[in-house]
Protein backbone atom coordinates (compact mmCIF):
# COMPACT_ATOMS: atom_id res chain seq x y z
CA UNK A 1 0.00 0.00 0.00
CA UNK A 2 1.03 3.67 -0.95
CA UNK A 3 1.44 6.03 1.77
CA UNK A 4 2.04 9.93 1.98
CA UNK A 5 4.89 11.43 4.31
CA UNK A 6 3.70 15.38 4.24
CA UNK A 7 6.69 18.27 3.70
CA UNK A 8 5.23 21.55 4.23
CA UNK A 9 6.86 24.34 1.60
CA UNK A 10 8.69 25.75 3.97
CA UNK A 11 11.01 23.15 4.99
CA UNK A 12 12.75 24.38 2.25
CA UNK A 13 14.67 27.06 4.58
CA UNK A 14 16.51 24.17 5.63
CA UNK A 15 17.77 23.17 2.13
CA UNK A 16 19.48 26.84 2.29
CA UNK A 17 20.90 25.64 5.50
CA UNK A 18 22.80 22.76 3.99
CA UNK A 19 23.74 24.43 1.03
CA UNK A 20 25.64 26.73 3.12
CA UNK A 21 27.21 23.39 5.06
CA UNK A 22 27.25 20.74 2.28
CA UNK A 23 27.77 17.43 3.30
CA UNK A 24 31.40 16.37 2.93
CA UNK A 25 30.37 12.37 1.12
CA UNK A 26 32.04 12.64 -2.12
CA UNK A 27 33.60 16.00 -1.66
CA UNK A 28 37.30 16.71 -2.38
CA UNK A 29 39.25 17.96 0.57
CA UNK A 30 41.54 21.00 -0.01
CA UNK A 31 45.07 19.30 0.70
CA UNK A 32 46.43 17.07 -0.93
CA UNK A 33 44.05 16.96 -3.65
CA UNK A 34 45.74 20.50 -4.59
CA UNK A 35 48.39 18.68 -5.60
CA UNK A 36 46.60 16.03 -7.73
CA UNK A 37 44.12 18.96 -8.83
CA UNK A 38 47.24 19.88 -11.74
CA UNK A 39 45.92 17.37 -13.61
CA UNK A 40 42.39 17.46 -13.19
CA UNK A 41 40.97 21.41 -12.75
CA UNK A 42 39.41 21.43 -16.33
CA UNK A 43 37.92 18.10 -16.30
CA UNK A 44 35.98 18.73 -12.55
CA UNK A 45 32.14 18.38 -11.67
CA UNK A 46 30.98 21.58 -10.61
CA UNK A 47 28.53 21.07 -7.79
CA UNK A 48 28.05 24.69 -7.16
CA UNK A 49 26.11 24.95 -10.36
CA UNK A 50 24.47 21.85 -10.23
CA UNK A 51 23.60 22.60 -6.41
CA UNK A 52 21.97 25.87 -7.51
CA UNK A 53 20.25 24.40 -10.35
CA UNK A 54 19.21 21.72 -8.81
CA UNK A 55 17.41 23.85 -5.51
CA UNK A 56 15.70 25.96 -7.74
CA UNK A 57 13.80 23.48 -9.51
CA UNK A 58 13.53 21.18 -6.05
CA UNK A 59 11.98 24.73 -4.98
CA UNK A 60 9.05 24.77 -7.42
CA UNK A 61 8.81 21.41 -7.39
CA UNK A 62 7.81 21.46 -2.96
CA UNK A 63 6.17 24.72 -3.20
CA UNK A 64 3.75 22.71 -6.21
CA UNK A 65 3.19 19.81 -3.54
CA UNK A 66 1.21 17.46 -6.59
CA UNK A 67 2.29 14.29 -5.02
CA UNK A 68 0.23 15.31 -1.59
CA UNK A 69 -3.11 15.34 -3.81
CA UNK A 70 -2.45 12.05 -5.26
CA UNK A 71 -4.43 9.16 -4.75
CA UNK A 72 -2.27 5.45 -4.06
CA UNK A 73 -3.70 4.75 -7.46
CA UNK A 74 -2.31 7.78 -9.21
CA UNK A 75 0.97 7.35 -7.32
CA UNK A 76 0.94 3.75 -8.64
CA UNK A 77 0.92 4.97 -12.13
CA UNK A 78 3.75 7.51 -11.85
CA UNK A 79 6.16 4.70 -10.03
CA UNK A 80 5.20 2.25 -12.95
CA UNK A 81 5.08 4.83 -15.94
CA UNK A 82 8.80 6.23 -14.50
CA UNK A 83 10.23 2.58 -14.59
CA UNK A 84 9.06 2.23 -17.95
CA UNK A 85 10.11 5.10 -19.50
CA UNK A 86 13.52 4.32 -17.94
CA UNK A 87 13.82 0.67 -19.61
CA UNK A 88 12.51 2.45 -23.23
CA UNK A 89 14.97 5.20 -22.83
CA UNK A 90 17.85 2.25 -22.02
CA UNK A 91 16.29 -0.07 -24.82
CA UNK A 92 16.66 3.21 -27.25
CA UNK A 93 20.17 3.71 -26.00
CA UNK A 94 21.68 0.28 -26.94
CA UNK A 95 20.03 0.66 -30.18
CA UNK A 96 21.27 3.77 -31.26
CA UNK A 97 24.86 2.03 -29.90
CA UNK A 98 24.56 -1.02 -32.11
CA UNK A 99 23.74 1.14 -35.36
CA UNK A 100 26.63 3.43 -35.34
CA UNK A 101 29.04 -0.04 -33.83
CA UNK A 102 27.70 -2.15 -37.34
CA UNK A 103 30.57 -1.79 -39.60
CA UNK A 104 27.58 -2.98 -42.32
CA UNK A 105 25.88 -0.17 -41.77
CA UNK A 106 26.66 2.44 -44.15
CA UNK A 107 24.70 5.83 -42.96
CA UNK A 108 24.14 5.14 -39.72
CA UNK A 109 23.07 8.78 -38.51
CA UNK A 110 20.26 7.92 -41.09
CA UNK A 111 19.53 4.83 -39.91
CA UNK A 112 19.99 6.42 -36.23
CA UNK A 113 17.25 9.07 -36.83
CA UNK A 114 14.18 8.15 -35.83
CA UNK A 115 15.67 6.42 -32.73
CA UNK A 116 17.17 9.45 -31.25
CA UNK A 117 14.11 11.38 -31.89
CA UNK A 118 12.00 8.82 -30.20
CA UNK A 119 14.89 9.20 -27.36
CA UNK A 120 14.62 12.80 -27.32
CA UNK A 121 10.63 12.18 -26.30
CA UNK A 122 11.22 9.96 -23.83
CA UNK A 123 14.23 11.79 -22.05
CA UNK A 124 11.41 14.96 -22.41
CA UNK A 125 8.55 12.84 -20.51
CA UNK A 126 11.66 11.34 -18.50
CA UNK A 127 12.02 14.69 -17.15
CA UNK A 128 8.39 15.55 -16.11
CA UNK A 129 7.19 12.25 -15.00
CA UNK A 130 11.08 11.53 -12.94
CA UNK A 131 10.13 14.99 -10.73
CA UNK A 132 7.01 13.25 -9.60
CA UNK A 133 8.54 10.41 -9.03
CA UNK A 134 10.89 12.06 -6.97
CA UNK A 135 8.65 13.62 -4.71
CA UNK A 136 6.97 10.46 -4.28
CA UNK A 137 9.70 8.59 -3.27
CA UNK A 138 11.48 11.80 -0.90
CA UNK A 139 8.01 11.44 0.75
CA UNK A 140 8.22 7.57 1.46
CA UNK A 141 11.39 8.07 2.64
CA UNK A 142 10.48 10.90 4.36
CA UNK A 143 7.61 8.86 6.60
CA UNK A 144 10.15 5.94 6.84
CA UNK A 145 12.76 8.09 8.77
CA UNK A 146 9.96 9.65 10.79
CA UNK A 147 8.24 5.55 11.52
CA UNK A 148 12.14 4.80 12.73
CA UNK A 149 12.09 8.12 14.75
CA UNK A 150 14.98 9.75 13.18
CA UNK A 151 12.76 13.42 12.69
CA UNK A 152 11.95 15.32 14.92
CA UNK A 153 8.49 16.54 15.33
CA UNK A 154 7.24 13.86 12.30
CA UNK A 155 9.68 16.01 9.88
CA UNK A 156 13.25 14.66 8.77
CA UNK A 157 16.22 17.34 9.28
CA UNK A 158 17.04 18.11 6.90
CA UNK A 159 14.07 17.30 4.72
CA UNK A 160 14.68 14.52 2.32
CA UNK A 161 15.73 15.97 -0.91
CA UNK A 162 17.54 14.06 -4.21
CA UNK A 163 17.81 14.30 -7.75
CA UNK A 164 18.50 11.65 -10.26
CA UNK A 165 21.31 13.16 -12.62
CA UNK A 166 24.44 11.94 -14.22
CA UNK A 167 26.22 11.26 -12.02
CA UNK A 168 30.40 12.54 -11.63
CA UNK A 169 32.94 10.04 -11.58
CA UNK A 170 35.59 10.29 -8.42
CA UNK A 171 39.68 10.42 -8.71
CA UNK A 172 40.72 8.32 -5.68
CA UNK A 173 44.47 8.95 -4.92
CA UNK A 174 46.06 6.67 -2.52
CA UNK A 175 49.86 6.02 -1.15
CA UNK A 176 51.53 3.32 -3.14
CA UNK A 177 53.49 1.90 0.06
CA UNK A 178 49.84 1.64 2.49
CA UNK A 179 46.03 1.86 1.47
CA UNK A 180 45.18 5.51 2.67
CA UNK A 181 42.53 7.69 0.71
CA UNK A 182 44.56 11.37 0.23
CA UNK A 183 42.42 12.87 -2.71
CA UNK A 184 38.86 12.02 -4.18
CA UNK A 185 38.26 14.68 -6.85
CA UNK A 186 34.94 14.50 -8.54
CA UNK A 187 35.35 14.31 -12.08
CA UNK A 188 32.65 15.56 -15.22
CA UNK A 189 30.30 12.13 -16.06
CA UNK A 190 30.99 12.62 -19.47
CA UNK A 191 34.53 11.02 -19.42
CA UNK A 192 35.60 8.81 -21.75
CA UNK A 193 37.58 5.48 -20.82
CA UNK A 194 40.49 6.61 -22.96
CA UNK A 195 40.24 9.74 -20.96
CA UNK A 196 40.18 7.67 -17.64
CA UNK A 197 43.11 5.59 -18.24
CA UNK A 198 45.18 8.57 -19.50
CA UNK A 199 44.16 10.35 -16.42
CA UNK A 200 45.25 7.71 -13.88
CA UNK A 201 48.61 6.62 -15.42
CA UNK A 202 49.33 10.50 -15.21
CA UNK A 203 48.44 11.27 -11.80
CA UNK A 204 50.76 8.17 -11.02
CA UNK A 205 53.71 8.58 -12.87
CA UNK A 206 53.69 12.17 -11.72
CA UNK A 207 53.18 11.62 -7.75
CA UNK A 208 54.22 8.28 -8.00
CA UNK A 209 51.04 7.34 -5.96
CA UNK A 210 48.08 5.09 -6.84
CA UNK A 211 45.22 6.35 -8.77
CA UNK A 212 41.76 5.01 -9.52
CA UNK A 213 38.75 6.63 -11.34
CA UNK A 214 35.25 5.01 -10.14
CA UNK A 215 31.98 5.48 -10.48
CA UNK A 216 29.43 6.48 -7.99
CA UNK A 217 26.15 5.74 -7.07
CA UNK A 218 24.75 9.04 -4.88
CA UNK A 219 26.73 12.08 -3.03
CA UNK A 220 25.54 13.38 -0.27
CA UNK A 221 25.19 16.96 -1.79
CA UNK A 222 21.92 18.81 -0.91
CA UNK A 223 19.87 18.01 -2.84
CA UNK A 224 21.40 14.80 -2.93
CA UNK A 225 22.57 12.92 -6.35
CA UNK A 226 21.47 9.74 -6.88
CA UNK A 227 22.26 7.79 -10.09
CA UNK A 228 19.65 6.64 -12.52
CA UNK A 229 18.31 2.99 -12.00
CA UNK A 230 15.51 1.12 -13.14
CA UNK A 231 16.39 -0.98 -9.43
CA UNK A 232 13.44 0.22 -6.77
CA UNK A 233 14.99 -1.50 -4.21
CA UNK A 234 18.46 -0.30 -4.28
CA UNK A 235 17.14 3.35 -5.47
CA UNK A 236 15.32 3.46 -1.72
CA UNK A 237 19.00 2.03 0.11
CA UNK A 238 20.80 5.15 -2.08
CA UNK A 239 18.76 7.66 -1.17
CA UNK A 240 18.19 7.12 2.33
CA UNK A 241 21.77 6.14 2.55
CA UNK A 242 22.93 9.55 1.35
CA UNK A 243 19.57 11.70 3.64
CA UNK A 244 21.92 9.43 6.31
CA UNK A 245 25.24 11.88 5.44
CA UNK A 246 22.98 15.16 5.04
CA UNK A 247 21.82 14.15 8.68
CA UNK A 248 25.42 13.87 9.89
CA UNK A 249 26.37 16.73 7.71
CA UNK A 250 24.69 18.41 11.26
CA UNK A 251 26.50 16.67 13.89
CA UNK A 252 30.18 15.96 14.80
CA UNK A 253 30.39 12.93 12.95
CA UNK A 254 29.62 14.53 10.06
CA UNK A 255 31.48 17.80 10.11
CA UNK A 256 34.43 15.98 10.65
CA UNK A 257 33.89 13.46 7.34
CA UNK A 258 37.83 14.22 5.98
CA UNK A 259 39.60 14.74 8.96
CA UNK A 260 40.69 11.15 9.34
CA UNK A 261 40.43 7.87 7.28
CA UNK A 262 38.63 6.21 10.55
CA UNK A 263 36.20 8.74 10.54
CA UNK A 264 35.50 9.00 6.78
CA UNK A 265 35.22 4.81 7.51
CA UNK A 266 32.62 5.85 10.50
CA UNK A 267 30.73 7.44 8.35
CA UNK A 268 30.39 5.37 5.36
CA UNK A 269 29.64 2.45 7.14
CA UNK A 270 27.14 4.10 9.47
CA UNK A 271 25.28 5.65 6.72
CA UNK A 272 25.52 2.05 4.68
CA UNK A 273 24.15 0.51 7.79
CA UNK A 274 21.06 2.93 8.01
CA UNK A 275 20.45 3.51 4.60
CA UNK A 276 19.68 -0.56 3.95
CA UNK A 277 17.57 -0.88 7.26
CA UNK A 278 15.46 2.37 5.84
CA UNK A 279 15.51 1.20 2.66
CA UNK A 280 14.10 -2.38 3.30
CA UNK A 281 11.66 -0.49 5.87
CA UNK A 282 10.55 1.45 2.68
CA UNK A 283 10.04 -1.54 0.56
CA UNK A 284 8.10 -3.04 2.91
CA UNK A 285 5.94 -0.43 3.91
CA UNK A 286 5.23 0.92 0.18
CA UNK A 287 6.07 -1.97 -1.99
CA UNK A 288 5.93 -5.39 -0.44
CA UNK A 289 5.67 -7.18 -3.15
CA UNK A 290 9.33 -6.54 -3.82
CA UNK A 291 10.24 -7.32 -0.71
CA UNK A 292 13.98 -9.35 -0.75
CA UNK A 293 13.64 -12.98 0.04
CA UNK A 294 15.70 -14.47 3.01
CA UNK A 295 19.25 -15.12 1.78
CA UNK A 296 20.26 -18.50 2.34
CA UNK A 297 23.49 -19.07 4.25
CA UNK A 298 26.37 -19.71 2.32
CA UNK A 299 27.17 -22.81 4.37
CA UNK A 300 23.74 -24.53 3.21
CA UNK A 301 24.95 -23.01 -0.56
CA UNK A 302 28.26 -24.92 0.42
CA UNK A 303 26.46 -28.07 1.14
CA UNK A 304 24.14 -28.06 -1.89
CA UNK A 305 27.11 -27.76 -3.99
CA UNK A 306 29.19 -29.80 -2.81
CA UNK A 307 26.49 -32.61 -2.53
CA UNK A 308 25.51 -32.37 -6.53
CA UNK A 309 29.82 -32.21 -7.29
CA UNK A 310 29.36 -28.85 -8.30
CA UNK A 311 32.53 -26.57 -8.08
CA UNK A 312 32.46 -24.62 -5.08
CA UNK A 313 30.97 -21.65 -5.21
CA UNK A 314 33.44 -18.30 -5.57
CA UNK A 315 32.88 -15.82 -2.43
CA UNK A 316 33.63 -12.49 -3.45
CA UNK A 317 33.69 -10.76 -0.12
CA UNK A 318 35.91 -13.65 1.75
CA UNK A 319 37.98 -13.55 -1.57
CA UNK A 320 38.42 -9.74 -1.68
CA UNK A 321 38.54 -9.90 2.45
CA UNK A 322 42.22 -12.53 1.48
CA UNK A 323 43.39 -9.82 -0.92
CA UNK A 324 43.08 -7.04 1.48
CA UNK A 325 44.94 -8.79 4.26
CA UNK A 326 47.27 -10.22 2.39
CA UNK A 327 48.39 -6.87 0.47
CA UNK A 328 48.26 -5.15 3.60
CA UNK A 329 50.93 -7.36 5.28
CA UNK A 330 53.13 -6.85 1.92
CA UNK A 331 53.13 -3.37 2.18
CA UNK A 332 54.02 -3.63 5.87
CA UNK A 333 57.07 -5.17 4.94
CA UNK A 334 57.69 -2.74 2.09
CA UNK A 335 57.03 -4.80 -0.72
CA UNK A 336 55.28 -2.59 -2.95
CA UNK A 337 56.19 -3.93 -6.17
CA UNK A 338 55.03 -7.38 -5.41
CA UNK A 339 52.17 -6.02 -3.87
CA UNK A 340 51.05 -4.65 -6.97
CA UNK A 341 52.18 -7.56 -9.00
CA UNK A 342 49.31 -9.85 -6.81
CA UNK A 343 46.76 -7.88 -6.83
CA UNK A 344 46.88 -7.77 -10.50
CA UNK A 345 47.07 -11.89 -10.64
CA UNK A 346 43.98 -11.44 -8.11
CA UNK A 347 42.17 -9.04 -10.55
CA UNK A 348 42.16 -11.55 -13.01
CA UNK A 349 40.92 -14.28 -11.13
CA UNK A 350 37.65 -11.76 -9.95
CA UNK A 351 37.25 -11.21 -13.50
CA UNK A 352 37.65 -14.86 -14.92
CA UNK A 353 34.67 -15.35 -12.23
CA UNK A 354 32.56 -13.14 -13.36
CA UNK A 355 33.61 -9.51 -11.47
CA UNK A 356 34.38 -7.17 -14.17
CA UNK A 357 37.19 -5.06 -12.29
CA UNK A 358 38.99 -2.73 -14.39
CA UNK A 359 41.59 -1.91 -12.14
CA UNK A 360 42.47 -3.55 -8.45
CA UNK A 361 45.30 -1.29 -6.76
CA UNK A 362 45.76 0.51 -3.47
CA UNK A 363 43.06 3.59 -4.40
CA UNK A 364 40.48 0.39 -5.07
CA UNK A 365 40.56 -0.56 -1.55
CA UNK A 366 41.50 3.07 -0.24
CA UNK A 367 37.80 3.53 -1.49
CA UNK A 368 35.44 0.64 -1.64
CA UNK A 369 37.14 -0.59 2.35
CA UNK A 370 35.28 2.40 3.80
CA UNK A 371 32.17 0.89 3.38
CA UNK A 372 32.25 -1.79 6.19
CA UNK A 373 28.50 -2.75 6.90
CA UNK A 374 29.26 -6.12 6.28
CA UNK A 375 32.55 -8.21 7.28
CA UNK A 376 35.34 -8.82 4.87
CA UNK A 377 35.41 -7.23 1.77
CA UNK A 378 37.68 -4.43 0.75
CA UNK A 379 37.62 -3.72 4.45
CA UNK A 380 40.22 -6.82 5.17
CA UNK A 381 40.71 -6.71 9.03
CA UNK A 382 40.30 -2.91 9.12
CA UNK A 383 38.94 -2.64 13.03
CA UNK A 384 36.46 0.70 12.49
CA UNK A 385 34.06 -0.64 10.61
CA UNK A 386 33.62 -3.96 13.30
CA UNK A 387 33.51 -1.24 15.63
CA UNK A 388 30.46 0.75 13.98
CA UNK A 389 28.68 -2.77 13.40
CA UNK A 390 29.03 -3.46 17.20
CA UNK A 391 27.77 -0.23 18.04
CA UNK A 392 24.57 -1.20 16.16
CA UNK A 393 23.77 -4.31 17.41
CA UNK A 394 24.05 -3.07 20.83
CA UNK A 395 21.68 -0.45 20.24
CA UNK A 396 17.76 -1.45 20.82
CA UNK A 397 17.20 0.72 17.78
CA UNK A 398 18.55 2.21 14.60
CA UNK A 399 17.47 5.82 15.74
CA UNK A 400 19.63 4.79 19.06
CA UNK A 401 22.56 3.84 16.70
CA UNK A 402 22.33 6.70 14.81
CA UNK A 403 21.86 9.24 17.15
CA UNK A 404 24.93 7.70 19.21
CA UNK A 405 27.26 7.72 16.65
CA UNK A 406 26.66 10.88 15.23
CA UNK A 407 29.10 12.65 18.17
CA UNK A 408 31.72 10.46 17.68
CA UNK A 409 35.18 12.57 16.65
CA UNK A 410 37.00 9.71 16.40
CA UNK A 411 37.90 6.17 16.57
CA UNK A 412 38.83 6.18 20.14
CA UNK A 413 35.68 7.84 21.27
CA UNK A 414 33.64 5.54 19.42
CA UNK A 415 36.17 2.42 20.92
CA UNK A 416 35.12 4.47 24.34
CA UNK A 417 31.20 4.53 23.57
CA UNK A 418 31.76 0.46 23.15
CA UNK A 419 33.58 0.02 26.71
CA UNK A 420 30.85 1.75 28.50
Amino acid sequence: MLKLFRITGKNIFWGIIIILIMSNSGIPSQKFSEIVRVDTRWIEFDYVSWTIDTIWRKAAQVSLGVQRYMDESQQERVVKDYFNLISQQRELKDTINTIYADPTIANPELMAAPYLADQRVVQQDLKHVGYLFEAIMQSQVSYTTSVSKLGYLQQPIPPVQYHTTSMPYALIVSPRNEIRQDADISLLPELTLDQIVELEKRVEERLDVSALVVQVGGVGVYPTMVMETSNLNWLAEVVSHEWIHNFLTLHPLGMLYNQTPELRTINETTASIAGKELGNLLIEFFYPALKPKPVVETEEITAMASEDNSPPIFDFRAEMRETRVTVDAMLAKGKIEEAEQYMEERRQIFVSNGYNIRRLNQAYFAFHGAYADQPGGAAGEDPVGEAVRTLRSQSDSLAEFVKRIAWVTSFERLQTILRN
